[in-house]
């Protein structure tokens, strides 16, 4: 381990390295773009970076969570849970290879058509509930939106539709160092052979140019630049083609660079102010200043790959490996929550006070999605879903349910 300073120094002097897909910076004042959905690595159905960790202990950190009440659960006596039971089912599909979730996954199959006092009775009597905890002891924190978005396309290239999706490229090398130094373990290095030295991969205007050799690995072509920007963004979409058939895309890799707020970088030019730096606020802008858009798009040099995905019902896979649920599915950090558990969240409406306190579960990551107190929230599908994702930055509290006798640790 003597040279594992000197490792990580020169790993870390590659612009390349990332250590999670693509993913909006929605605590930057200036993001309230939708926040990019954590899509898995190219394998389906269940990824196996998103797999949940054999010890269940190893996302859990017993310092951020207070044991609570569950009268201490904002709304907790009023909320439909039904809309939320098949949600908890779908978790505990990988939940339940966990000897921790068995119990309580096997009850609650046992469960038929059950009411939400039936079901409110059964988390009660099952499982211990926990607020979380910012580091300083703080309850609130970041609530933020998500969606997945509807783009049109072909699978030639037209004059119409000439805006490319790629499959990830044969030159792009990802290096895991994870066998060798555990402590790496949610690090990978994207980077490019130059005769015998690994250097960056290509930024994304370098992509967009014609320096990648990307050819021959389009999956479509799609008609906005700027549309096809914030699918990468939010890292899956579908693409409806001129006959009306309907693809389903996701994440597959990623250049290696950290993503750019393309907000910022307006309210940085003085080109809008903070309150304009929205995501419908930046398609205005780009409609306005069609030569300036290469200009603005380069500011952010991450780029993503896709991979086309299986035209099923049900939303976008998340990292846990099941479909998201609109308004029942969360991203969240795994290192402060198993992902698959049930949280209940107390939040407001976007740009409203209007309350939204409901059963949520925890199926999804990001990269932006850091901190005990932060979740992402899914609104689902289509025009509707973005404008709701796009307005959401509101204040938060979250309380991790967990079943009786889950092992805790201090991480110490």
């Amino acid at each position: 381990m003597r040279y594992l300073p000197l490792l990580l120094a020169a790993m870390l002097s590659l612009a390349g390295c990332q250590t999670v897909p693509e993913k909006a910076d929605t605590t930057s004042p200036v993001a309230s773009i939708p926040s990019a959905r954590p899509a898995p690595e190219p394998a389906v159905p269940v990824p196996p970076t998103a797999t949940p960790p054999a010890n269940p202990t190893a996302s859990v950190i017993m310092d951020w969570l207070k044991p609570a009440r569950w009268n201490d659960l904002t709304g907790w006596k009023s909320d439909d849970l039904t809309a939320a039971w098949p949600v908890f089912l779908q978790s505990c599909r990988t939940l339940q290879r966990q000897s921790a979730w068995q119990e309580a996954c096997t009850a609650g199959g046992k469960l038929a058509n059950p009411d939400s006092d039936t079901l409110r009775a059964f988390f009660q009597q099952r499982f211990k509930v926990y607020q979380m905890q910012q580091p300083d002891g703080g309850v609130e924190g970041l609530i933020t939106g998500y969606y997945e978005p509807l783009l049109h396309g072909s699978r030639e290239l037209t004059p119409k539709y000439r805006y490319p999706l790629y499959a990830p490229p044969d030159d792009l090398l990802v290096v895991d160092l994870s066998s060798l130094y555990p402590e790496l373990k949610n690090l990978r290095l994207r980077g490019r052979l130059d005769g015998n030295k690994v250097i960056p991969y290509f930024t994304r205007s370098e992509i967009e140019s014609g320096k990648a050799p990307v050819q021959g690995k389009e999956i479509a072509w799609v008609d906005d630049p700027v549309e096809l920007f914030f699918l990468q963004v939010q890292g899956s979409g579908r693409i409806q083609m001129e006959d009306g058939s309907m693809i389903r895309v996701g994440y597959a890799d990623q250049n290696g660079y950290p993503y750019k707020s393309i907000g910022k970088w307006l309210v940085d030019h003085g080109e809008m102010t903070l309150d304009k730096a929205s995501m419908e606020g930046i398609k205005d802008w780009a409609r306005k200043n069609p030569d300036r858009l290469p200009e603005l798009l380069a500011a952010n040099q991450s780029y993503v790959f896709f991979r086309e995905l299986p035209n099923q019902n049900g939303g976008p896979l998340g990292a846990l490996g099941v479909p998201l649920t609109p308004e029942r599915s969360i991203a969240v950090d795994p290192r402060a929550l198993p992902l698959g558990a049930p949280v209940w969240l107390a939040t407001t409406l976007p740009n409203s006070t209007d309350p939204l306190d409901r059963l949520v579960l925890a199926q999804d990551t990001g990269g932006a999605i850091r901190g005990n107190v932060r979740a992402d929230y899914f609104w689902g599908f289509g025009d509707e879903a973005g404008k709701q994702a796009g307005a959401m930055k509101q204040k938060g509290r979250m309380w991790l349910l967990l079943p009786n006798g889950y092992p805790l640790t201090t991480g110490k």
